[in-house]
């Protein structure tokens, strides 16, 4: 799911009981044991067991995940508590948790102060607010009639988009990877288990124990211009071991991955949000191009997939993939084999607003969606939901379930301790950071030994903050920077052909690195990242201290996938 704004060194997660308050169960060492599971027998039977027992409404609930507004609770700003009785009837988000028996919730960065507020306020401002935010939502949650009926910890599935890259919510004193690319240029599957380990870690240790990653898509055209960087690269199989890494380093850290986006965004030059891509080709190429990395992560054991919002016609033609029982039960269930939770993509988006939040809701669900994410109006699609169960055009047994597959899963997480927030940005998980931005720098053009660029250097381009980060780097390594020199461009994020510099010495790629074709520099680097330690790996490779050892993962016009090998 793609949340748009107008639109584990591994510890372990926090679920916490009822009546926890949300501190720490136990301390959390830097480098932690494997989680030993606190309840016994089959998840899944004990869901089972817990479905067959709930009422209607609480069973609607249990299939819904909503955003709220506010950065705590129980208390909010004005202004979240007015967009909260608008949405929910209530003014907080956990006030709304209870009032409508929700099974998970999303955080989001929407804030919904003035933007000109001094203090605007979203979900995800802080790592020790966002665990406090959490910890209260858990606490809501264990007074619904899923947690009595248990017995047992059935926790809230708190989610949120954490791709790193340009999909990333939660970044002020959180450690950040790379993009998916920047793995894909690695290609170094350890590596990238022990990324999103860290990734994982940081995230339990917030109270976040859903992840809307990793990106299943397989990139295609460079006019793709939803997923670009978000994906590993154009390689199916090469994709499929990135996203298998990624998913056992989330899990092993005790929160759920997601494969997104079913059965494949990489091929389209739609965005999803604004319109209805459509994949136009065979299931000859369905099968080659886009499944294998969901298949992959499906073997590797992901709890979660993400419906996309596609029309794929050799399957289901100009039915969107998220209504499509073809594509969610026949192709996804029948042919990947894939067994957990279904999740939506967000139904506030416009393919999905093509129905009213009543109907939508119904479709989504009777298609093979467990776990609907972001519908526009959560009472409208409650109302509309148990309408259907009163109608019968939605029945008893599948909205069952799909919530026996989202308690299953909630089973499955609380099995998992909580790690300290001392864990979140240490020196530990800095350390596999560093490691992972370093393996993908790859030098597309110039030497690829010692220093590329030498005497006084000027940083352009970019944002301040990436601009401080390199010439610190660069000064850390001797080099001297100011407002002369041979000129180090930064390019990225947006940019076009005009915002690249024409007598650059270097040019530095951040992001998809499509753009770096058209530059003339003698020497071009792509970073694939572009936060603190991406800049730092461009740095030490700029000054001669590293090699650059990665490999494009798609083809670039006019460039090798790496000049060095």
């Amino acid at each position: 799911m793609r949340f748009r704004l107008a639109c584990l060194t591994l510890s372990i997660v926090m679920l916490p009981v009822a009546g926890c308050s949300g501190e720490e169960r136990r301390p959390a060492a830097q480098k932690s044991p494997s989680p030993v599971p606190s309840q016994s027998g089959d998840p899944a039977g004990r869901a089972a067991a817990i479905a067959a027992k709930l009422g209607d409404k609480d069973l609607v609930g249990q299939v819904l995940m909503p955003f709220a507004y506010g950065n705590g609770a129980t208390k909010v700003s004005k202004a979240s508590a007015v967009a909260n009785r608008k949405a929910f009837g209530v003014d907080t988000p956990a006030a709304a948790v209870r009032r409508h028996r929700l099974g998970g919730m999303i955080l989001v960065r929407q804030s919904a102060d003035p933007t000109d507020a001094t203090n605007p306020t979203s979900n995800v401002e802080s790592p020790a607010q966002v665990r406090k935010l959490t910890a209260g939502l858990q606490r809501a949650a264990a007074e619904l009639p899923a947690a009595h009926q248990a017995g047992e910890s059935v926790p809230l599935l708190v989610g949120t988009d954490q791709e790193h890259g340009v999909v990333t919510r939660i970044r002020d004193g959180m450690t950040l990877l790379p993009t998916a690319m920047g793995f894909g240029a690695a290609a170094d599957p350890d590596l990238t288990e022990r990324a999103w380990g860290v990734a994982g870690a940081e995230l339990a240790a917030v109270g976040v124990n859903v992840d809307f990653a990793p990106d299943a898509d397989v990139i295609g055209p460079a006019g793709n211009v939803v997923i670009g960087s978000r994906s590993h690269g154009s390689d199916p199989k090469a994709v499929g071991e990135q996203v298998s890494a990624a998913v056992r380093g989330l899990q092993g850290a005790g929160v759920a991955a997601t494969l997104k986006h079913f059965p494949g965004h990489g091929h389209t030059t739609t965005d999803s949000h604004e319109a209805l891509p459509v994949l136009a080709y065979g299931r000859k190429a369905l099968k080659r191009d886009d499944l294998p990395p969901f298949q992959a992560g499906s073997a590797a054991g992901a709890w979660l997939v993400m419906s996309g919002h596609l029309d794929v016609r050799a399957i289901d033609p100009g039915v969107t993939a998220t209504f499509s029982r073809k594509v969610l039960v026949d192709l996804l269930r029948g042919q990947v084999g894939f067994d957990g939770v279904v999740v939506s993509d967000a139904l506030n988006m416009a393919p999905a607003r093509a129905f009213s939040t009543e109907e939508a809701a119904v479709r989504a669900l009777r298609a093979g969606n467990d776990l609907l994410l972001m519908p526009p109006d959560v009472r409208a699609a409650q109302r509309g939901l148990l309408a259907a169960l009163t109608s019968g055009k939605l029945s008893r047994e599948r909205l069952v379930e799909a919530v026996t597959r989202v308690l299953t899963l909630k089973l499955r997480l609380a099995a998992f301790d909580r790690p300290a927030l001392s864990t979140v940005d240490s020196a530990a998980h800095h350390e596999v950071a560093g490691a992972a931005a370093a393996g993908g720098v790859t030098v597309l053009r110039g030497r690829c030994d010692g220093a590329l660029v030498s005497g006084p250097v000027r940083v352009t381009g970019g944002a301040d903050q990436q601009r401080a980060w390199l010439s610190s780097a660069l000064e850390g390594h001797g080099m001297t920077v100011g407002s002369g020199g041979a000129r180090i461009h930064l390019t990225g994020y947006g940019d076009g052909p005009g915002d690249l510099a024409r007598d650059a010495a270097v040019t530095v790629g951040m992001d998809a690195p499509y753009l770096l074709g058209r530059v003339k520099s003698p020497t071009v680097l792509a970073a694939f990242g572009a936060n603190r330690f991406s800049m730092r790996a461009a740095a030490a490779a700029l000054a001669g201290k590293a090699t650059a050892p990665g490999r494009s993962p798609v083809p670039i016009q006019g460039l090798p996938r790496t000049a060095c090998r």
